[in-house]
């Protein structure tokens, strides 16, 4: 098992969750942040701390197109440790459906 991060982190980009990664396994793209599936730990606690609920073990039913993602961009873009502001447009994206397919930017985002 691993965790991923799915469409929920688009646009809003909350970095709570790479504060608390032992094994620094975020990766920053423009407008969201990916899970190295390969170094994730399974420890869980990042999950608890996204508060848009877009990190989810991979166990979940219909999460393969994310994993997949997460794998994919995690090797494109740059390792991110550092908890920064999330974008100050955040809120109005938060709980909007279809985020990936109208909002996701495959550019790296800054990393540390």
């Amino acid at each position: 098992m691993t965790y991923i991060v799915n469409d929920n982190c688009v646009r809003c980009k909350y970095m709570d969750c790479v504060e608390v990664c032992p094994v620094d396994c975020f990766y920053e793209g423009e407008n969201m942040l990916v899970i190295h599936p390969d170094e994730c730990i399974d420890c869980g606690v990042c999950e608890p701390e996204c508060p848009v609920d877009a990190i989810k073990p991979d166990t979940e039913p219909g999460l393969e197109k994310w994993l997949k993602i997460n794998a994919d961009y995690a090797t494109k873009w740059p390792n991110i440790t550092i908890k920064r502001e999330p974008p100050s447009d955040a809120k109005e994206y938060e709980g909007v459906d279809g985020k990936f397919e109208k909002y996701f930017s495959p550019e790296p985002g800054e990393g540390d």
